[in-house]
């Protein structure tokens, strides 16, 4: 997890990075409770810093408008009215998104996203997912649209969602290391060493990786039929890879490709703290709001 206090000039005066803490059906309330912990430990170390808004992100299936983590697979929650809980804990007003829309929001705002309307900010990571802006706006379908790592794009292996062929679970960052163990043997620490070992002439390596790289592309053409984006904004883990991962993507992306638009693929500009400048975005607009209506 990752906590920041932002003051008024926009000013990032603490960022820390905390362990999650998992504690199975529980581990809602005991995030909770660490953020609390969080925001109490700056309010006491920032005393010149008062907050007006908070703004929370977290993984999984969120209802942005009614503020509940819906489902999580990973961290074994559903429907957790997170931004009420948060509120009630902190008293102060708490803005609630999907984390990797809070993310892309940064960098539409902020970022390499900023010069288009029509862009999908794609984040891979431990997962995937991605913010999909269109004429400029965010679109949520629901708390349900961006859930790209969820398209079937292979027969295997199983998801944690419950599918199967996933790209989540051939693609991620997390898939690459896991697929490259289970097929060798190995315990490569993660999907880096895997392309790291695909250059150095490792067949296996080169195996899981090149196959990653046809689910993405297969799945961004299926983006790019639908919504026609100028611009494919990727960021996360697998992201600084840089050349490595962007240049024979969008080949394979070029050669599935017709009359279709041909998006710009950008690597992402904002970096690993794109998340907490989203919410801090998003906090920022619920206390402008509140002026303007005051």
């Amino acid at each position: 997890m990752k906590a920041a206090l932002v003051d008024s000039a926009g000013v990032i005066r603490a960022l820390e990075r905390i362990p999650t803490p998992h504690d199975g059906e529980r581990t809602a309330d005991a995030v909770l409770a660490r953020l609390a912990e969080v925001a109490a430990r700056f309010g006491a170390a920032y005393p010149d810093v008062v907050p007006l808004a908070a703004g929370l992100l977290v993984p999984g299936h969120v209802d942005d408008e009614a503020g509940v983590g819906i489902l999580s697979e990973n961290l074994h929650w559903h429907d957790v009215p997170f931004r009420d809980r948060f509120e009630a804990l902190i008293g102060i007003p708490v803005t609630f998104s999907h984390d990797v829309r809070g993310a892309g929001e940064a960098e539409h705002r902020l970022g390499a996203a900023a010069p288009f309307s029509d862009v999908v900010v794609m984040v891979i990571g431990t997962g995937i997912a991605g913010a999909i802006f269109i004429g400029g706006a965010l679109h949520t379908g629901g708390g349900m649209a961006g859930e790209m790592g969820h398209s079937r794009v292979a027969d295997g292996p199983a998801c944690a969602c419950g599918g199967t062929g996933c790209l989540e679970a051939v693609a991620s960052a997390g898939a690459i290391a896991r697929r490259y163990n289970a097929r060798t043997g190995a315990e490569v620490a993660g999907a880096k060493e895997v392309i790291d070992r695909a250059r150095n002439g490792d067949a296996d390596a080169a195996w899981v990786w090149e196959t990653a790289l046809d689910a993405l592309a297969l799945d961004l053409s299926h983006t790019v039929a639908l919504l026609a984006p100028q611009a494919i904004v990727i960021g996360g883990g697998l992201s600084q890879a840089g050349p490595v991962l962007f240049e024979p993507l969008a080949e394979r992306l070029d050669a599935i490709l017709t009359f279709h638009r041909r998006p710009l693929l950008l690597q992402a500009s904002i970096g690993e703290d794109a998340g907490v400048i989203g919410a801090a975005l998003r906090a920022r607009d619920r206390i402008a709001a509140r002026e303007l209506t005051a």
